[in-house]
């Protein structure tokens, strides 16, 4: 791992408090590898032996069950997943796959507890992130239980806008086959409500998108932090 790269993993909220001896131990024993574009990392069932760090690219956490599957999360660089199963030593959740070629940093779950036996800092750190996966979570349901599909896709479009920089002008990050999923819709519905939204600004070229009236598809969203700040 080059020192760029450790520094970023350093940086992380979830380390940035530890001492420096309990960093290098943290990390002792971790793999830092390149993958490829659709390699899964993780299946849901099997036992959480490692704590991974996205350094670059894009992961796809998602779920299946009789026979269907759902996009559950996008996770870009620098973020972990999937922290709860490694400190319960529990079984994965989800399964996890790279949507384009990535760099993962690997630590052995086993570290992670140890560390947080040694290191108050870290505990901390680490009851602080899961309250903040917890409230994600929360946000989530709501989303999916108490909008529309149209609200849902205005309000995504919209925090994708702020992203890039507000400028009304961005390409969508995964296919719309994944984007449907991750939304809870079929990619049939989310070409409807794409439509639905053309009245209100938005129009789409493939992957590229322009929002011309903002402020029409704002009143349409109704964005409020109790669902769409990720720091609220």
């Amino acid at each position: 791992m080059r020192p760029e790269n450790k520094q970023q993993v350093r940086d992380l909220r979830l380390f940035r408090s530890m001492t420096d001896a309990s960093f290098e131990d943290l990390l002792a024993g971790s793999y830092f590898q390149r993958f490829p574009s659709h390699v899964v990392l993780i299946r849901e069932g099997e036992p959480a032996d490692f704590l991974h760090v996205v350094i670059s690219g894009t992961v796809e956490l998602y779920s299946a069950w009789n026979g269907q599957e759902s996009t559950m999360q996008i996770v870009r660089p620098v973020s972990t997943f999937i922290l709860a199963a490694v400190i319960r030593d529990a079984p994965y959740l989800m399964s996890a796959r790279t949507y384009d070629a990535s760099d993962i940093l690997m630590i052995p779950s086993g570290n992670l507890r140890k560390g947080m036996a040694r290191d108050p800092a870290l505990s901390l750190a680490m009851v602080t992130e899961l309250a903040g996966c917890f409230r994600e979570v929360v946000k989530t349901a709501k989303n999916l239980k108490l909008r529309s599909a149209v609200e849902r896709l205005a309000n995504y479009l919209l925090r994708l806008d702020e992203i890039n920089g507000g400028t009304g002008r961005f390409d969508l990050p995964t296919e719309k086959r994944v984007l449907a999923s991750y939304l809870g819709m079929t990619p049939e519905n989310l070409s409807r409500a794409f439509n639905t939204l053309g009245p209100y600004g938005v129009e789409v070229e493939g992957a590229c998108l322009r929002l011309a009236r903002k402020d029409d598809l704002i009143r349409l969203a109704k964005p409020t932090p109790l669902i769409d700040d990720p720091e609220y």
